[in-house]
């Protein structure tokens, strides 16, 4: 088959969603297809609102047999305030029922803007059998694929890694609005096919009238023999500790619940509680401000690593007792696999969907998001019971292996683009 990806970042940009498309892309390369991704040239998450940030020089490049086409963002006057701001209208006039969903799409295109990608689109005359598109929050990119497919009478797959928070309903949360506004819905509605992370995900767009025999369940995965071989006593000595260590293992930001980690324990170090919290990940500006404001005593029990190396972290999930990453914004959490597969328990928060990955009491624990108080008791709960938490961990790596790794997820999804590629497109 030949495939066209489109994303917002890939390797060797590093996230959930991008380590994702860039696994599926690698394997069906490998298993004799052409793959073609396309993208932008943003290296940090903030370069799509800051042109400051780092950036992808390379256009054009082939990585594990993926050819990447790499295209530059364009900004808006003062993007530090026009992007969130032309998020918050879509949002707005997604509310307001008399705005029609194709004003919303126009608009959208502004946020991130990146004309060269629609212009390829527009002007190629390369064929493809198949195109997927991944992460609805960044759905102009999504959009652009499904029209191009539509003009070619190509199947469309959508993978929108909704992200459904942690409000009382299913995208009723301040995050989860920004993935759940009519037009994203639209595209997911209007796909032929679409990837579910969970149960959860595939109920909210059943809900919302997608046919659920378009919906396969499939969500993300790991290989266990790349998350394998960390040296935890390495990483305690090359940073001096002793003691328990708790890891939050994402990019640093409140909504991921780095904050909440970080009071959580800053309470029980001032119950008397010794213990190290490691943070790693990308080092989002909010949370440098946040941590800059905190007393220097506690800067200095803390350990920070952005932009961790795999080696490193993979030292440090052999290194830590536990992992708390209790985030709104995952759709699934691929690093409470990589902590399973070294027999750590894993503490997240009770948001729409992390309840389908992790069972709560049996591989870990759950806390309400935001809650301090409830996630500082749970690590000590852990920490004080060292068997529980031990048996947790191994049951978290009996379903790494039973139903999360690349290989089973990856079969899932090239038997779905064969079905696709094969089938009439409708519309």
């Amino acid at each position: 088959m030949r495939i066209l990806h489109i994303t917002q970042r890939y390797w060797p940009a590093y996230g959930g969603a991008e380590g994702h498309l860039a696994e599926l892309s690698a394997r069906l390369a490998a298993a004799g297809h052409e793959v073609t991704v396309l993208t932008t040239d943003a290296l940090d998450l903030e370069t799509f609102w800051n042109p400051q940030r780092r950036h992808i020089p390379l256009q054009t490049e082939v990585h594990r047999g993926v050819r990447i086409l790499r295209f530059p963002l364009r900004y808006l006057p003062w993007p530090g305030l026009s992007y969130p701001g032309m998020r918050r209208l879509l949002w707005l006039l997604s509310k307001a029922r008399p705005a029609p969903v194709s004003a919303l799409h126009g608009l959208a295109r502004y946020a991130p803007w990146c004309p060269g990608l629609w212009r390829w689109l527009a002007t190629t005359d390369e064929r493809f059998d198949l195109i997927a598109g991944m992460n609805i929050v960044f759905e102009p990119f999504m959009a652009a694929g499904l029209d191009f497919a539509r003009r070619r009478g190509i199947p469309f797959v959508c993978f929108p890694l909704t992200h459904l928070g942690a409000g009382p309903q299913p995208g009723h949360d301040p995050p989860s609005r920004f993935y759940t506004m009519r037009h994203q819905v639209d595209l997911v509605r209007r796909s032929d096919a679409v990837a579910a992370q969970t149960p959860t995900e595939q109920a909210f767009y059943r809900d919302r009238g997608v046919s659920a025999a378009r919906i396969r369940v499939i969500g993300a995965g790991v290989n266990p023999e790349e998350v394998a071989g960390g040296d935890g006593d390495r990483f305690r000595q090359q940073h001096g500790l002793a003691g328990p260590i708790v890891t939050f293992l994402s990019a640093m930001a409140y909504d991921k619940g780095a904050v909440t980690t970080v009071e959580a324990v800053r309470r029980l170090w001032a119950g008397g509680r010794d213990l190290h919290l490691v943070l790693a990940g990308s080092l989002m500006t909010p949370f440098r401000h946040y941590l800059e404001r905190l007393p220097a005593s506690d800067q200095a029990r803390l350990l920070v690593l952005p932009g961790i190396a795999e080696e490193e972290k993979r030292d440090l999930l052999a290194a830590c007792d536990l992992l708390a990453m209790p985030s709104r914004v995952d759709s699934f959490g691929i690093v409470y696999l990589e902590a399973w597969l070294y027999c750590k328990p894993v503490i997240g928060a009770q948001a729409w969907g992390i309840d389908d990955l992790i069972s709560d009491g049996e591989d870990g624990l759950l806390v309400p998001f935001g809650d301090e108080q409830a996630l500082a008791g749970a690590i000590a709960h852990l920490l004080d019971h060292p068997d529980q938490a031990q048996r947790m961990g191994e049951r978290g790596e009996a379903k790494v292996y039973r139903s999360h790794t690349w290989a089973h997820k990856f079969a899932l999804v090239e038997a779905l683009y064969r079905e696709l590629a094969c089938a009439p497109v409708d519309g």
